[in-house]
């Protein structure tokens, strides 16, 4: 986690009087995006919109968002409009409206700029997107006026070659699955990790999460949380035949090779972050890695990843709500 070069000086800027009259704003251009079109999220929309505005700054937003059905444009008094392509080329900060799904589906079209990109929660768990909406406003100043961290997050890219040629090739922030599709029977699959055989595998699948994703679809299968700063990947296995199979936590700039065996009987499907799917043929193999680009996260003062697991994966319920009912039955016989 990097701090802002600002933050240890200025530990209180809401006491400070320019607190609320920002005249040299750490982001100047400040993009805004937002995918779901329910009304909490077009609600913040317009909300950090006014605030943008209040402070005479430039904002742009993409297509895609000015586009959602229910939100109207007349309620935000200067935008500029661009193409989703360009948001992160132009932007000096991106704030995505929406769940940890609205950062992955922005990742792609940010991550190559490097730009930072500030989530404000209106989903169910905000692991990524960690404002709250009540906050936002607040939170954007304290961003604006220099007291942020910034927290770089490796992604993967996934290739699917025939031969030398390849086939389908994607990103993604949290995980690649390889997966059965509808079908109940299981994948048979062999795995390399740089070049070296680890096993062949009867399963449902296999979650391959960085570690963004390890707290996502991987935790739900039984994989370890690992902390954001540590360059590893994860393989989970879903649901496999032999129950030795577990977990495997390998090196950030290693590379996964997977290849379907010649006797498996159903369609290998594989996904990047949910999109999707494509069909993994036999003839085929399934290469993954790290990208070589990064998704720059930027968090308001005080962001703590464990607190965030506490709150997030409820570690601080307290005991008394798992205490067993007494036993009427026991207490008879006493």
């Amino acid at each position: 986690m990097e701090n802002s070069a600002q933050s240890a000086r200025l530990p209180h800027l809401h006491e400070s009087e320019l607190f609320h009259a920002i005249k040299n704003p750490a982001f100047r251009r400040i993009g805004l995006m937002g995918r779901a079109g329910k009304r909490s999220v077009i609600q913040s929309l317009v909300q950090i919109a006014q605030t943008v505005n209040d402070l005479n700054l430039t904002l742009i937003m993409d297509v895609q968002t000015a586009n959602l059905p229910t939100l109207n444009l007349a309620e935000i008094e200067r935008v500029k409009i661009v193409k989703r392509s360009l948001i992160g080329e132009i932007c000096d900060l991106v704030i995505v409206v929406g769940g940890d799904g609205s950062i992955l589906h922005a990742a792609e079209a940010l991550a190559r700029y490097r730009v930072p990109v500030l989530g404000v929660n209106r989903g169910r768990l905000g692991f990524l997107a960690d404002v709250k909406p009540d906050e936002a406003a607040f939170k954007l100043r304290q961003v604006l006026m220099g007291d942020y961290q910034l927290d770089h997050r490796f992604l993967l890219t996934m290739e699917i070659r025939e031969g030398r040629k390849i086939i389908h090739e994607d990103m993604a922030l949290n995980d690649v699955v390889l997966h059965a599709g509808k079908s109940v029977h299981m994948i048979d699959f062999q795995m390399k990790i740089d070049g070296h055989d680890v096993y062949r595998q009867h399963s449902d699948g296999l979650i391959v999460a960085t570690p963004t994703g390890s707290t996502a679809y991987a935790l739900s299968g039984g994989g370890p949380i690992i902390h954001p700063s540590m360059d590893a990947i994860c393989l989970v296995p879903m649901h496999p035949h032999t129950l030795s199979s577990r977990p495997i936590v390998v090196s950030g700039t290693s590379e996964i090779c997977i290849r379907i065996h010649e006797d498996n009987r159903t369609q290998p499907m594989v996904s990047a972050d949910g999109k999707p799917s494509t069909p993994l043929e036999q003839e085929q193999r399934l290469y993954i890695r790290k990208h070589p680009d990064k998704l720059t996260l930027l968090h308001p003062p005080g962001f703590d990843f464990y607190e965030a697991c506490r709150t997030k994966l409820h570690w601080n319920v307290h005991t008394e709500e798992f205490s067993l009912d007494v036993d009427d039955d026991i207490m008879d016989d006493e």
